[in-house]
């Protein structure tokens, strides 16, 4: 609103800092895969009420619908994503399989627990499974229609991948989808996520694709050498943003350049094999700080310019019952006691550093600490389950992003049962026309939804942002995402507050006056 004309004069004088302080800022949202595989960790309602009032985390993306996680989250001001398996798909692909699977995972918890996202199956296209991977798009469009039928339609739907899923990843722009199916599945999965916008999900992992000799690189450490792309003649300092630019260049050779990217999981473990150079509590530390600081920025990466991605960290926990090499146990932000591993400025309380140590964190005292809705929170907790391996021949992205292996690494390959999913960032994109390798007799079910729904809203264009009349008049519109669900958040640095920034402003008024 404009101040009043006769103090223009006035405020025109104020320093411009000033004037950024009251601008919102700019920045992803951060979140955190909740994973379970451990037989030390907190229950899951004291893991709750942890997030909420002692983190500046505001959404966990899980790998399951675990009825006593998902009703822990109730509540908080947590956003959740959840997940509906690879075994599910096939039951998904009908209206009454989608249904039942709504009725028995979604109405019981929400709106209480704020459930942003189901991701359909994880990593398919890794499983080389062809009934998988031909009922994903047909599973996550009944899918959609189903939670619209049933009042949900602020509920977006995707699915995570591997970078697996690039025949070429190196340089970016050169990245292309897998032969065939960059047609027969990637375009229109990419047209159903325009429509619905929801996001594109991908596991980018720099983890997996470093050596000795590109640590700096692989951590963003700059400077550094960096790797040059002949064909925009970009040198990239940073692999992570290489390998988001190396998605984004393969959707936009389908036309689909304007479908928003999010981060389902990427992470920097703390233990490795002995003797594997680039492994410690320090390069964790250095690994998440930069991801943070990136996804806070709203900077985005040399191809999208200030795009900002909805990014989920792995993991919440180290997980000891995991298999597989020494890092898949040890990707944990946090001790089993709720202690940090490291300080990457996500707790709201300061972070003591190792010369006074900081006491730990009693796993009893946050249990009776009643979960309050979060205010200035950005980050989000995920779970981590298994699906079916990648298959040796698998074509893996040349700079070795994919979770599922490295290419030029050091970096030992990941367990077969590490399974993710992630939460997605909204698009403003508008519908498309139905795409190539779209079966035209295919009655899509977000396209039914008129009458599956029941009377949509008008100039609904089925965007969960403008969908909340749909909802059955559950949804809250007061939740603590001041940006809907999967839009930019808040960044994970303390922000001064309102009051405060008014205060400041006001007194620089006073002494100019």
């Amino acid at each position: 609103m404009a101040p009043p004309s006769r103090l223009g004069h006035v405020v025109a004088a104020v320093h411009p800092v000033f004037l950024l302080l009251l601008l919102p800022p700019s920045s992803g949202a951060i979140g955190v895969n909740y994973g379970t595989k451990g037989d030390n960790l907190p229950p899951p309602a004291t893991v709750a009420a942890f997030l909420a009032n002692r983190t500046r985390i505001d959404r966990v993306k899980l790998f399951d619908t675990n009825p006593d996680i998902v009703k822990a989250f109730a509540g908080t001001g947590i956003t959740v994503m959840v997940t509906a398996g690879n075994g599910d798909i096939p039951a998904l692909r009908t209206k009454d399989g989608a249904a039942a699977w709504v009725a028995a995972n979604i109405a019981p918890y929400y709106p209480a627990t704020d459930i942003s996202l189901v991701a359909v199956g994880n990593e398919i296209i890794n499983t080389a499974d062809n009934a998988l991977i031909s009922g994903l798009v047909p599973a996550m469009r009944t899918l959609r229609a189903a939670l619209v039928a049933a009042g949900y339609r602020r509920i977006r739907v995707s699915t995570p991948h591997s970078l697996g899923i690039l025949a070429v990843s190196s340089p970016p722009s050169a990245s292309r989808f897998l032969d065939v199916l960059d047609r027969l599945m990637f375009a229109p999965m990419l047209e159903f996520l325009r429509k619905t916008r929801s996001p594109f999900i991908v596991n980018p992992y720099p983890y997996f694709g470093y050596n000795g000799d590109t640590i700096p690189y692989a951590l963003a450490r700059r400077p550094n050498p960096g790797v040059l792309d002949p064909g925009t003649g970009i040198t990239y300092e940073s692999m992570f943003e290489a390998q988001l630019d190396s998605v984004f260049s393969a959707m936009k050779k389908l036309r689909f350049d304007d479908v928003e990217i999010a981060v389902g999981e990427t992470g920097w473990p703390t233990k490795a094999e002995d003797g594997q150079a680039g492994v410690s509590v320090a390069e964790a530390a250095e690994y998440n700080r930069y991801l943070i600081g990136e996804a806070s920025s709203g900077s985005g990466t040399p191809l999208m310019p200030k795009r900002t991605f909805e990014t989920y960290i792995f993991s919440l926990f180290n997980e000891n019952l995991k298999p597989g090499p020494i890092a898949e146990r040890n990707f944990g932000l946090f001790k089993p006691d709720l202690t940090p591993m490291y300080d990457v400025g996500i707790m709201k309380d300061p972070v003591k550093t190792a010369s006074a140590p900081a006491p730990a964190t009693s796993v009893a005292s946050v249990k009776a600490a009643a979960p309050v809705k979060a205010g200035n929170v950005s980050a989000a907790a995920t779970e981590h389950e298994p699906e079916a391996a990648a298959p040796a021949a698998e074509t893996k992205a040349a700079n070795g992003s994919s979770k599922n292996g490295p290419t030029a690494s050091t970096a030992p390959a990941p367990s077969s049962e590490d399974d993710k999913a992630t939460s997605p960032a909204t698009s403003e994109a508008t519908s498309p026309e139905p795409s190539e390798g779209e079966s035209a007799d295919e009655k899509k079910p977000e396209e039914e939804e008129g009458d599956d729904a029941g009377t949509t809203t008008p100039g609904d264009s089925d965007s969960p942002e403008t969908a909340a009349a749909g909802d059955g008049g559950k949804e809250r519109e007061e939740k603590n995402n001041p940006h809907g669900h999967g839009g930019s958040s808040e960044a994970t640095s303390i922000m001064l507050s309102v009051p405060s920034i008014l205060t400041i402003a006001l007194s620089v008024i006073v002494l100019y006056v």
